[in-house]
């Protein structure tokens, strides 16, 4: 999925000590259980468009059809959005531009420039992201 930290890259910043405080509009995966491919959103309520004869309809559920039994926090794989891999970066972060092939991201740690580059800006501040907890820049 376009604009989704992939899982594997997900999987190593959690690896590295990456935490996550869950928090609405985080969005997770839940590997090993059938749903690689699956992105969830954490939402205080399902919402839902309902299609009926006189037009759509936006339903606020309560339960859905499908359900889960509870997981935990450990079980799933936090996929940051590209404004959090960006805060996380914090006074580090330099700068984002496109190239030809995607996206690259620069880090100024000390007085050097660190380049990550990746075929989307979310790996690549994943990437970033990864080498500065592995260096233990804060």
């Amino acid at each position: 999925m376009e604009g989704v930290l992939p899982v594997p890259l997900a999987r190593h910043l959690h690896a590295a000590g990456l935490r996550w405080k869950p928090a609405p509009g985080d969005r997770f995966a839940i590997p090993d259980r059938d749903l690689d491919d699956e992105v969830f959103v954490l939402s205080n309520m399902v919402i839902a468009v309902h299609e009926l004869p006189d037009g759509p309809v936006i339903g606020f559920n309560g339960t859905t059809e499908w359900a889960m039994d509870d997981l935990e926090q450990h079980e799933a794989i936090w996929l940051p959005r590209e404004d959090q891999l960006r805060e996380l970066l914090g006074g580090t972060f330099h700068m984002l531009e496109r190239t030809g092939n995607g996206w690259r991201v620069e880090l100024t740690v000390g007085d050097r420039r660190l380049r990550f580059e990746a075929a989307t800006a979310e790996e690549a501040y994943g990437e970033a992201l990864l080498d500065l907890i592995r260096l233990g820049v804060d």
